[in-house]
C-alpha cells in the first residue's frame, strides 16, 4: 500500500505578523471562547488537497511550478465566526484579485487531479480559534495587517502528539 500525505496549498504568514496576531487574539478573546490555533499553524489556505499519493503530489507540484502570476498585497482586516464549524477567523475585507486568481487556479488543478474541492465559494481566511461553538463577541474592527505575498507553498499537515503540525514541502515564487 502506498503512503499518502495530507496536503494543501497556502500562503505562509511572516513570523512577526503571526506574533502580532497571537497577541491581538489573546487581548481580544477570552480563553473560554475556543481552542487557539498555534502560531506555527497560522496560514491562509488556497486549495485543500486532502490525502494525496506521492504520484499525485508530484503532478500537482509540477503544475504549480508552471504558474506565472504577479505577487500581491494581502490585508487582514476582517474577522468573523462560523458557529457551525466552530471557527473564528481573520481575513481580508476585500480579497485582492491576485489572491482569488491564484486560489481559483490551484483549486481547478486540484479538482482535475481528483482532489475534491468544497462547493462553497472561496473565502480566504486564517483560522484563529477552533471549537468556538457558542456565540463569540468579535473585537472592534480597528485592526489591520498587510503583507506582500511573493510566494505560495505546498504544506503537509499531520496530527502528532495531540496537535496538528504543518510542514512546508515546497514553495514557488510569484512574479
Amino acid at each position: 500500500m502506498r503512503e499518502s500525505k495530507r496536503l494543501f496549498f497556502g500562503i505562509e504568514l511572516p513570523g512577526e505578523i503571526k506574533q502580532q496576531i497571537i497577541q491581538w487574539r489573546a487581548d481580544g478573546f477570552p480563553a473560554e471562547v475556543g481552542y487557539p490555533v498555534a502560531a506555527e499553524s497560522l496560514y491562509l489556505t488556497l486549495a485543500y488537497l486532502g490525502e494525496v499519493s506521492e504520484e499525485k503530489a508530484q503532478a500537482l507540484m509540477q503544475l504549480a511550478g508552471r504558474i506565472r502570476q504577479a505577487g500581491f498585497t494581502l490585508t487582514l482586516d476582517d474577522a468573523g465566526h462560523w458557529p457551525r464549524s466552530g471557527m473564528v477567523w481573520l481575513g481580508p475585507h476585500r480579497a485582492p484579485r491576485g489572491l482569488l486568481q491564484l486560489a481559483a487556479l490551484l483549486r481547478a488543478q486540484a479538482a482535475r487531479h481528483g482532489c475534491a474541492q468544497s462547493p462553497q465559494p472561496f473565502h480566504p481566511h486564517v483560522t484563529l480559534l477552533r471549537q468556538a461553538t457558542q456565540p463569540v463577541k468579535l473585537p472592534a474592527r480597528d485592526f489591520s495587517w498587510s503583507l506582500p505575498v511573493g510566494r505560495f507553498v505546498l504544506f503537509q499537515s499531520h496530527f502528532s502528539r495531540g496537535r496538528t503540525r504543518i510542514k512546508e514541502i515546497k514553495g514557488w515564487a510569484l512574479q
